[in-house]
This record gives C-alpha cells, sequence and structure tokens, in this order.
C-alpha cells in the first residue's frame, strides 16, 4: 500500500468517524423526539452491520476449513469485518432501553392480555433477553480474538501451527455460528411479533450475512486492487470464484427464504401468515418485488455468465447491488412490525443506519491498516496466486 493510499484511507476513516457521531447524535435526538420509531429504526441499523461481521466471520471460518485462492486475498477484509464485534457489543447496548417499544412480551399491558405472551415469559423477560446477547457476543468476541491471534501469529511464523490451530477453532466454530444466529435472530426478529414462529428463520438469516459478506468483500478487492501487494497478485480467477459463490448464496438464501413462504402458505398456518400478511401488503408489495428481482432473479441470470464473473466492473457492481438490497431486505424483516399498512418512511431510518454504519467503517478500516494486506507464511498461500485458468 502506497503512502499516499494510506493517507486517503486515513481521511476517509475520519470522515466515516465524523459521519458516524453525527448520525448518532441526530439518532439520539430522534430518542426523544419519538422514541418508538427511533428503537425500530435503530434496531434495523444494528441488525445490518452485526449481521456484516457475522457474515464476515462465517466466511473466514468456512474458508479456514475448505480452502479455496478467494480466501487469500479477502481474508484480512474479513478478520477486519468481524473484529468490528466489540464496537458492535457497545452499540447494541441501547436496545435493551427500548425493549418494551420492540417487543410484545416486554409490553405489560400485551403481556397481561395474552396467553400466549405469558406462557413464554419465563424465556421471553428482559433479563432474559439482556443475559443471551451478552452471551451471543461474548462467544463471538472470543472466537473472533482467537482467530485473528493465529492469522497474526502466522505471519511472524513458517511453522504452520497457528493455521492448524485457525482451522481447528473454525470446525465447531460454524456449528457454534449456526446455533447461535439461529437463537439470537429469535429474539431480535421473531419476537417482534406475537405469533410467529419458524424453524428455517435462522437458516435464512445466516445466508443472507454470508451473501452480503461476499459481496462486501467483492467491492473491497475491487477498491484495492490497484495497491501493493494486490497489483501483482490479484487475478480474475480471483474474482470467477467469488462469482461462484455469489451464485451458491443466492440460490441458497431464495431457496430457504422461498420454501418457508411456500410451506407456510400451501399449509395455510395462520400464526405463520399473519407474520407474512403485512409484509406482502399495501406497499410492502413494491419492497418484495424489488428484493425478488434484484436479491435474486438478476443476480442468479447473470451470474450464471462467466464473463460477467471475470469482468471486475460487471461482478462489483452487481456486488454494490446485492449489499444495497441486502440493507433493504433487513429494513423489510424489521419494520412491518411497526408500520403494518404500509411503508412510512422516517429520516431515522436514514440517520441510524448512517450513524452505525459510519462508526463501523471507521472501526473496520482501523483493523485493516494493523495488519499486512495479505496472510503471510500461510501454508495454502503457495497455491492461491498461481494463475490457471478456470
Amino acid at each position: 500500500m502506497t503512502d499516499a493510499f494510506r493517507s486517503k484511507l486515513n481521511r476517509f476513516q475520519l470522515v466515516c468517524l465524523v459521519i458516524g457521531v453525527l448520525g448518532l447524535v441526530a439518532s439520539a435526538i430522534g430518542w426523544f423526539v419519538d422514541p418508538k420509531q427511533f428503537f425500530f429504526s435503530y434496531l434495523f441499523a444494528v441488525l445490518f452491520w452485526l449481521g456484516l461481521s457475522l457474515g464476515c466471520f462465517i466466511v473466514d471460518m468456512i474458508h479456514q476449513l475448505a480452502g479455496g485462492r478467494w480466501g487469500y486475498p479477502t481474508r484480512r477484509f474479513l478478520e477486519a469485518g468481524f473484529m468490528v464485534f466489540p464496537l458492535m457489543a457497545v452499540l447494541f447496548i441501547p436496545i435493551f432501553f427500548g425493549l418494551h417499544h420492540l417487543y410484545p412480551w416486554a409490553d405489560p399491558a400485551k403481556l397481561a392480555a395474552e396467553p400466549a405472551l405469558r406462557e413464554r415469559h419465563a424465556y421471553e423477560n428482559d433479563w432474559a433477553y439482556i443475559v443471551r446477547q451478552v452471551f451471543y457476543f461474548f462467544v463471538w468476541i472470543w472466537m473472533a480474538f482467537s482467530l485473528r491471534k493465529y492469522s497474526l501469529a502466522q505471519d511472524r511464523t513458517a511453522d504452520a501451527a497457528p493455521t492448524r490451530k485457525a482451522r481447528f477453532l473454525s470446525g465447531p466454530g460454524t456449528v457454534i455460528y449456526g446455533l447461535l444466529v439461529t437463537f439470537a435472530s429469535i429474539d431480535w426478529i421473531v419476537s417482534l411479533e406475537k405469533d410467529w414462529y419458524s424453524t428455517m428463520f435462522g437458516v435464512i438469516v445466516g445466508g443472507g450475512q454470508i451473501l452480503v459478506a461476499l459481496a462486501f468483500v467483492v467491492v473491497l478487492l475491487t477498491v484495492f486492487r490497484r495497491q501493493e501487494p494486490f497489483a501483482a497478485t490479484v487475478e480474475k480467477v480471483h474474482y470467477h470464484h467469488l462469482g461462484n459463490l455469489l451464485l451458491t448464496f443466492v440460490l441458497f438464501w431464495t431457496y430457504v427464504s422461498f420454501g418457508q413462504l411456500l410451506i407456510i402458505y400451501s399449509g395455510d398456518l395462520p400464526h405463520e401468515l399473519d407474520w407474512y400478511r403485512h409484509r406482502i401488503g399495501g406497499d410492502w408489495r413494491a419492497v418484495v418485488g424489488a428484493i425478488a428481482l434484484f436479491h435474486f432473479f438478476l443476480p442468479f441470470f447473470l451470474l450464471l455468465f462467466r464473463g460477467v464473473k471475470k469482468r471486475v466492473a460487471a461482478i462489483t457492481t452487481l456486488s454494490v447491488l446485492l449489499f444495497v438490497v441486502h440493507i433493504v431486505d433487513t429494513y423489510w424483516l424489521v419494520m412491518p412490525t411497526l408500520h403494518q399498512n404500509g411503508i412510512s418512511l422516517h429520516w431515522l431510518d436514514f440517520a441510524a443506519p448512517i450513524g452505525v454504519g459510519g462508526l463501523w467503517m471507521s472501526y473496520f478500516l482501523w483493523q485493516l491498516k494493523s495488519a499486512p494486506l495479505l496472510p503471510l507464511n500461510d501454508p495454502g498461500m503457495q497455491f492461491a496466486f498461481v494463475y490457471v485458468k478456470p
């Protein structure tokens, strides 16, 4: 990385920090003006950016286990992404003060009126929710710091022991990720509704996190590709492999998302249908149509072509599109609970994600600059940048 490019990164990091602080200050004002809207907008913002960190986390572990040429030029992007966990843990704290605005089980009036909520109250209550979030973040942060420690240790030695340790941790780590994301997605999103049940919801959320993380690292690889050490190492084959992964998880996310809807719709399940009723009715139909078009049909069609996956501008543009549409998808998961009669955009819906995102990007860049942009001494590096025409 040249000094000029590092200077640009420093300026961009500062800009992100300022934007993040201003966005959160504006959001804090919204807390006093319209607290219910603030907590829904803030939950949406935190879930998207936390989901990006979780996606980086699981994608890195997948590469540790499965290998692949695509993972070496993107590893430090992934590591910097999941090293934002401590910041996200701090940014999650305000949600604890608005549980009664968000969740029916935290509202005394609704709890008293709904027998179903009272039956689940031993699990769904304020302190149980807080304890679970603390546990989730503790596990994620511990595993993230361990993976980062092993990666940086491998930079300092030719012995492959740190890589073996990272691989050993990634095996159970992928299982732990799946379990915790399943329970966390129930806490964060499913319990926004008093009657909503899904055994596939955690899989849908996890698939979306992986997809947005892959899209994110494709964009970053393009931003950095003309800088050393990427300029002499990154080839179109890396984009081609990343494009194959994008196609895979576009299909996977669509399969589980549509499969859930199909089973619920064909089974005429009343409680589950109620969750969809105010997400596919009224103005929300346009959002569903946009998600279907830009989160599946268009990416699926384009990623079938090798030329698109090997053309840097094309796959980067498609990755930006997937990243933006995933923001919309996260909004669609959260906001219809508040606005059941149709879309009602509020300025907090922009201030909160911009504020959280600004701090996320600033922290991410700080972590990214703290280590070499390519992993050193990893045993797989000898195969990572040998060009073989796919």
